[in-house]
């Protein structure tokens, strides 16, 4: 799956690949940690910790239930957003009297895929119904490795598994797996991979700007801390 050609035939694919990447938008934006901490009666997850919506900050209200149900949902609509993705490229393409045809699709749905998985994490970290203040996206950046490329999905959950066990902090851990994974993309998949792998990555440090200063200083919250107010 290297290369960088998207279809046969460029603006039918170009369109079908358009309406994917929004429907992972739309996926991507739904704060899961928002909605799960105010149906349990926890208030407004922002106020507290880190003031994100993710699984780290629900973590900090002492529901790891919740935690738990938030990384997974977090990181299953990046993964959606691919599979579904690739899945319509797939048939819109292969459909008889389609423009494009069956020739080279499959490298072609994956691309899209990882499109619409990138939107999903654009989604994420700035949602619409929430002014575009969302989350970090790394469950998120997680889930769309996992589905798509699930060698380096499992490379970045080892090592942040590792730095989490030594350091127990989230952030630290995330930042590293992040820095490795555009690496592993370009082995396993190829230059293209690599290229969506790395503007996600960059995404991923500026949204952790505030932990790689609190890191720098070490003040960044450790796993499991509770915390009442953002810093």
């Amino acid at each position: 799956m290297s290369g960088f050609a998207i279809a046969p035939d460029l603006p039918f694919a170009a369109a079908w690949i358009a309406a994917t990447a929004a429907l992972g938008y739309v996926l991507g934006s739904i704060p899961f940690g928002l909605v799960l901490t105010r149906l349990a009666g926890l208030g407004d997850i922002r106020t507290i910790g880190s003031g994100n919506i993710g699984a780290t900050n629900v973590l900090r209200t002492g529901r790891k239930d919740l935690a738990l149900a938030t990384l997974l949902l977090d990181a299953g609509k990046a993964g959606l957003a691919f599979l579904a993705a690739s899945a319509i490229l797939t048939a819109a393409v292969r459909a008889p009297g389609s423009a494009g045809g069956a020739a080279g699709m499959p490298t072609a749905a994956f691309h899209g895929g990882l499109i619409a998985g990138a939107s999903a994490f654009i989604g994420h970290c700035f949602p619409v119904w929430l002014n575009f203040k969302g989350g970090k996206g790394v469950a998120t950046f997680i889930g769309l490795l996992l589905a798509a490329m699930w060698q380096v999905g499992l490379g970045f959950a080892a090592i942040w598994l590792a730095i989490a066990g030594v350091s127990r902090m989230s952030s630290l851990a995330a930042l590293t797996g992040t820095l490795a994974a555009p690496v592993l993309a370009f082995w396993f998949y190829g230059p293209f991979a690599c290229a969506m792998t790395s503007g996600v990555a960059l995404l991923v440090y500026w949204r952790h700007r505030s932990n790689i200063s609190r890191i720098l200083a070490g003040t960044e919250p450790k796993i499991g801390a509770k915390g009442k107010s953002p810093p």
